[in-house]
């Protein structure tokens, strides 16, 4: 066995559409179905680190529901406890919940994945996605598509360049009507 440490892997795992959105319009997300059946705890158990934009960072980075739903407050608890990076422009240094990293995208990115320690979750937005795909630094895409169409809001995936090819390793279908699809980057 090698005794070379694995590298974490980047997982963009997200909710979309049957029509490709990842909101509404208006930001909305109110389409996107949370249930135990799902595991969603379970995926947070293999990360430890967060990727956001700023927009996202800034809307759902900090974000604590308003409810007396115990388990939607223990996932929440367990997604702040990740340590979290912000991609942006304009914000820099860290605030007491995140790092800010501004430049050097691709060597940032390279340190955090060498570093020990359990996968990186790319949880976005659009943007953020856009560049690390065309960095090549998603490692695999966990994408669940709800039984629902929008029509118009924020596509999964814009001004993509070039075709990429990708194997699909998992699928899994609940009883809420929500398809998870799990695939690398063909090849691997």
């Amino acid at each position: 066995m090698s005794s070379k440490a694995k590298q974490r892997k980047i997982i963009l795992d997200l909710a979309v559409t049957l029509d490709g959105f990842i909101e509404g319009n208006n930001g909305e997300i109110d389409w996107c179905i949370m249930d135990r059946e799902m595991e969603f705890t379970t995926f947070l158990d293999q990360i430890d680190t967060i990727f956001y934009g700023r927009k996202s960072y800034d809307l759902w980075g900090k974000f604590t529901p308003e409810t007396s739903d115990d388990a939607k407050k223990e996932m929440m608890d367990l997604v702040h406890s990740k340590k979290k990076y912000v991609f942006s422009k304009t914000k820099k240094g860290t605030d007491n919940k995140a790092t800010f990293i501004n430049d050097n995208i691709p060597e940032e990115v390279a340190k955090l994945k060498n570093q020990p320690g359990k996968d990186i979750w790319l949880y976005g937005g659009a943007s953020l996605i856009t560049t690390f795909m065309h960095l090549g630094l998603v490692d695999e895409f966990r994408l669940s598509v709800h039984p629902v169409i929008l029509g118009e809001g924020t596509p999964l995936f814009t001004d993509i360049k070039q075709r990429v090819n990708l194997k699909l390793v998992n699928t899994r279908t609940f009883s809420s009507g929500v398809v998870q699809l799990i695939y690398h980057w063909d090849g691997e």
